[in-house]
């Protein structure tokens, strides 16, 4: 009878250190709260929160032609110790797909957007998670106030004319000259299958890419009206590049600290243009990964790791 009863508690015991072992893990998980927040009539802007907002403040900008999804994995990682906002831009994600004629797709309105979403939000300082088309966006919003931005975290998102190689070729035919013609021969870049191309290639395995991804952004790729939204951004994306030499001179006069992580197999903004940060911002460090795009759906695991080493050292 001891026996059992020594037996039992025994197990009982181990059941009871399982489930705290359990509740820890769970309370080291930070809940994601998914918000909006009403940019004005008829224009919602949703946005992913998490984190303690006494914490310092890590603003994650996405790109094409995903929304605040693609950092479904990241943002409880880093709310562990920081207060994380990703929102969704108009057209995108859960936001409003306000109609063209009441809203003007830009980069420039993009920024404007971020900043009233941050006055919404009583952010005066942040750090910045720039992916490709979160570069621009977010680059604008450093221009206009650098003081405010404490860190860099860029990862596949340019602002050098050398990380724009052949892929843009037909998008720049279509700056030069923005004829229909030029125009109707990029919606190949809105089907299905170039959305999952974005999302495997150059990836190192690509059983580990969930096709979940493809298929949830091509959903609202197809939403009536939006392709159309997708063409005028292509247009708009002219007026970075001209902002490159400005931004550039920004760089050098007052970057923030900056870690770099790169999929060097990416062939929308390739290798090529991660390099030349390293020549205009003092405080840099560059991780080129074996990877393409999307280097979150990969390299999670490591890019989280370098992040939050990076702020922890860099970010006060």
């Amino acid at each position: 009878m001891k026996k059992l009863t020594l037996t039992a508690f025994m197990i009982f015991q181990s059941l009871f250190t399982l489930s705290a072992e359990a509740k820890t893990e769970i309370v080291g998980i930070s809940a994601v709260s998914q918000k909006v927040f009403k940019f004005k009539e008829g224009l919602d802007i949703s946005y992913r929160e998490a984190g303690d907002p006494r914490n310092p403040t890590v603003l994650l900008l996405h790109g094409f032609p995903t929304s605040s999804h693609m950092f479904r994995n990241l943002i409880p990682v880093l709310a562990n110790k920081y207060h994380v906002l990703a929102p969704d831009y108009p057209g995108y994600g859960n936001s409003t797909q306000a109609k063209r004629e009441d809203f003007e797709y830009s980069f420039k309105s993009f920024a404007n957007v971020v900043e009233k979403f941050l006055e919404h939000k009583g952010v005066d300082k942040f750090a910045l998670y720039l992916m490709d088309y979160g570069a621009p966006v977010g680059f604008r919003v450093f221009s206009n106030n650098p003081k405010r931005v404490t860190a860099f975290i860029i990862q596949n998102g340019n602002a050098y004319d050398q990380g724009l190689e052949k892929f843009w070729d037909p998008i720049k035919k279509y700056w030069s000259n923005g004829s229909k013609e030029n125009r109707d021969a990029l919606r190949g870049l809105l089907t299905l299958g170039a959305t999952k191309w974005q999302y495997t290639h150059g990836t190192e395995d690509v059983s580990k890419i969930s096709s979940d991804n493809w298929f949830h952004d091509q959903y609202l790729l197809d939403r009536e009206g939006n392709k159309e939204i997708q063409l005028d951004m292509f247009y708009s994306y002219r007026t970075n590049v001209a902002l490159y030499p400005k931004w550039q001179k920004q760089f050098r006069k007052s970057a923030p600290p900056t870690i770099i992580l790169w999929g060097k197999n990416d062939n929308i903004f390739p290798e090529a243009g991660a390099h030349p940060y390293k020549k205009d911002i003092k405080d840099i460090e560059v991780h080129i990964l074996n990877t393409g795009h999307f280097a979150l759906e990969e390299k999670g695991d490591f890019m989280s790791k370098k992040i939050i080493n990076f702020l922890d050292r860099k970010v006060k």
